[in-house]
């Protein structure tokens, strides 16, 4: 490294020291809380949420999806009845135990979401994508006990990981709060229900950006309506996209996972 490229460094050092010296030390440690929000919930992160379709591929195959009006209303059920009151709420209770330290109440819910998940290709991509990113969580936070011993549980096979519970794990260690997780999980979900419908040919980009703002107001009441429901209140009635899921495994080429 040059001389000259090193003096620079030195510089910018001086002027983060200088501009922390300023700042409060809560303001700089939100900042950071942030940017660690922005690093799960970005398709750049492994965790191949963004590989899936929820049973979007089966109804577009079926010529029951043909528009974005057809996506906001697919998205919308399954935010309301299926990932709400279960996967969002499950995230709020492991969350709540991660904070209390409380493995075995993070279990318990756990096994709850996780007999609830009815349909095979379902609950294995969300098991999968838990721990995935436990996985590539402890590659750079390996000093967090809690997620380790989690994380254990599930090569033990006494945890399944399924990927609510792990994303409340992974947000805890990384000081996110809580709402920002589920927000992480709901966003999570629209941008890979859109993005499916990219690749199906449904949606063109500024039609699924489009698609991302409308659904903005039901993510924030899905939270506000489900982040306070105790873990034995969990649920989820969805039969009809039950049925399609079912279908989209007994197809025999598909685009995506689920």
């Amino acid at each position: 490294m040059s001389t000259r490229f090193s003096n620079k460094l030195g510089r910018i050092d001086n002027i983060n020291t200088n501009q922390q010296a300023d700042d409060t030390s809560t303001s700089v440690d939100s900042l950071l809380n942030e940017v660690s929000m922005l690093q799960l919930g970005d398709s750049f992160f492994p965790t191949g949420m963004y590989t899936t379709s929820s049973g979007l591929e089966t109804l577009f195959y079926d010529g029951r999806i043909k528009s974005k009006q057809d996506i906001i209303e697919f998205i919308t059920v399954c935010l309301l009845y299926q990932i709400g009151p279960a996967d969002c709420a499950a995230l709020s209770n492991a969350y709540n135990f991660a904070k209390e330290e409380n493995i075995s109440k993070i279990v318990e819910v756990d096994n709850i979401l996780f007999s609830m998940k009815l349909i095979k290709e379902i609950r294995e991509a969300s098991t999968r994508s838990g721990r995935q990113l436990l996985h590539c969580l402890l590659s750079f936070v390996p000093e967090n006990t809690l997620i380790s011993s989690y994380y254990n549980l599930i090569k033990n096979k006494t945890a399944n990981g399924i990927y609510p519970v792990a994303l409340a794990l992974a947000s805890n260690g990384l000081h996110i709060k809580k709402e920002r997780a589920c927000l992480i999980l709901l966003y999570g979900f629209t941008v890979s229900i859109t993005g499916a419908a990219l690749r199906l040919g449904i949606l063109q980009h500024i039609e699924g950006q489009q698609v991302i703002h409308e659904v903005k107001p039901i993510m924030t009441t899905v939270i506000h309506n489900n982040i306070n429901r105790h873990f034995s209140h969990l649920w989820q009635f969805s039969p009809s996209i039950d049925l399609v899921q079912m279908k989209h495994e007994r197809m025999d080429s598909k685009m995506f996972i689920t």
